[in-house]
């Protein structure tokens, strides 16, 4: 099996994260700063809320119900999605006493919200590429025009709460990295015992953490700022994103 192909599709998709980090280096006037962020972060909870919302939680749900039948389905997909839910609580809870600023722990949130997201996702984009590279590149194309914005959810915060570009961007980039690290423990290790219903109940956990992570961190978090027409035209422009990748899929 040819696999250097595939594996250089998911990495380039995985290392697209790293585009969205590069907005840290635009120079914004002081006044204009709390705008920037607050359209950051509500881009950031569109494209979450949106990703799962039309993608992980339909899809994962439609597999699981099709492999476990009705009741059990539902069952199986409620549990996954709130064990999710309960993960970011009780972060979040953990984070309080931690000696940094909120923005700087909705990055770290943020970022181990999309580490979670983007192990599977590396999974399914090097199996698939495996079978069929056309598919395997048009599945790329919609996975870089999501994880732009995903790595401006974990740079933006982390580079404004402690001025450090380098952290931003090795944070970010460790996001990145677990999408081909997604595809080479596919290749060595799990390709045998990967199914369409293990691989569902994954995107179904990470559904309940970034939904939860958006409601109960990023949108509080943008609000701080008294900027609401940011706050509606970052999520115009999240939902631009995700309806791009949605036709692309």
């Amino acid at each position: 099996m040819d696999i250097l192909g595939p594996f250089l599709i998911t990495t380039i998709a995985g290392l697209s994260t790293v585009l969205g980090a590069l907005v840290i280096f635009f120079r914004w006037r002081e006044e204009h700063i709390d705008r920037f962020i607050t359209f950051c972060l509500s881009l950031s909870l569109a494209v979450m809320i949106g990703l799962s919302v039309t993608e992980l939680i339909p899809e994962s749900t439609f597999v699981i119900i099709t492999n476990y039948k009705l009741a059990k389905g539902i069952f199986a997909c409620l549990v996954t999605f709130l064990i999710g839910v309960i993960l970011i609580f009780w972060l979040n809870k953990k984070m309080k006493y931690m000696n940094q600023e909120d923005l700087y722990k909705l990055g770290l949130l943020s970022m181990l919200a999309l580490i979670l997201h983007n192990l599977p996702e590396g999974i399914a984009t090097f199996m698939s590429s495996c079978k069929d590279m056309n598919l395997g590149i048009k599945l790329a194309i919609a996975i870089t025009l999501h994880n732009i914005p995903e790595g401006i959810t974990i740079a933006v915060p982390i580079y404004y709460a402690t001025k450090n570009k380098r952290e931003a961007i090795f944070k970010t980039l460790l996001s990145g990295l677990t999408e081909p690290l997604g595809a080479l423990l596919a290749y060595l290790f799990l390709s045998r015992f990967i199914t369409d219903s293990f691989i569902a109940l994954i995107l179904l956990f990470v559904a309940g953490i970034m939904i939860t992570l958006s409601i109960q961190k990023l949108f509080p978090e943008a609000l701080k700022y008294k900027e609401n027409k940011y706050i509606w035209i970052g999520m115009g422009v999240g939902v631009g994103f995700i309806l791009l990748n949605y036709f692309l899929l």
